[in-house]
């Protein structure tokens, strides 16, 4: 083999993103390597293609219960891994069971950091508890990237 280093970084990483037998749920490690996945597939392929792949569940922007949902800047959904009835709509006044208004602060968070896990509280698709669900999102451009993960435990 002509790149030893290199295949064994290759080799390295492709086992820490593979999740541990039994893992039923994704890591906040595996939500953060999801979103930088996105981001760098819609430099790579443009919004449109990037936007139907997420959508769409293409593999590596579906796995167990990570997917990656794409918000504009005034809280549009241009792509949802999860429900592609959100595409389209504009959820800006969303409030999580406590009454806050979730989409607005990423919107914001967004607009002053960037990067940034976000808090806030959301029903549990499998057992429709509401739980703790936090949130990780890369601003790109006029868009923000995001994958979650609830807290189940």
């Amino acid at each position: 083999m002509r790149y030893p280093g290199l295949a064994c970084a290759a080799l390295a990483a492709s086992i820490a993103l593979t999740p541990a037998a039994g893992e039923e749920y994704g890591s906040a490690k595996e939500a953060e390597s999801m979103v930088k996945a996105a981001v760098a597939h819609v430099r790579k392929v443009g919004k449109e293609q990037a936007y139907f792949d997420f959508t769409f569940r293409s593999a590596p922007f579906m796995d167990r219960d990570l997917y990656v949902v794409v918000y504009g800047m005034d809280g549009r959904v241009f792509a949802h891994g999860q429900n592609a009835g959100m595409v389209g709509r504009e959820v800006i006044g969303l409030k999580d069971p406590d009454g806050k208004p979730f989409v607005r602060e990423r919107v914001e968070l967004a607009k002053s950091k960037g990067t940034f896990w976000q808090d806030y509280k959301f029903s549990d698709p499998i057992s429709t508890k509401v739980l703790p669900k936090a949130m990780y999102c890369e601003r790109l451009d006029n868009t923000i990237v995001c994958t979650s993960i609830l807290r189940r435990t």
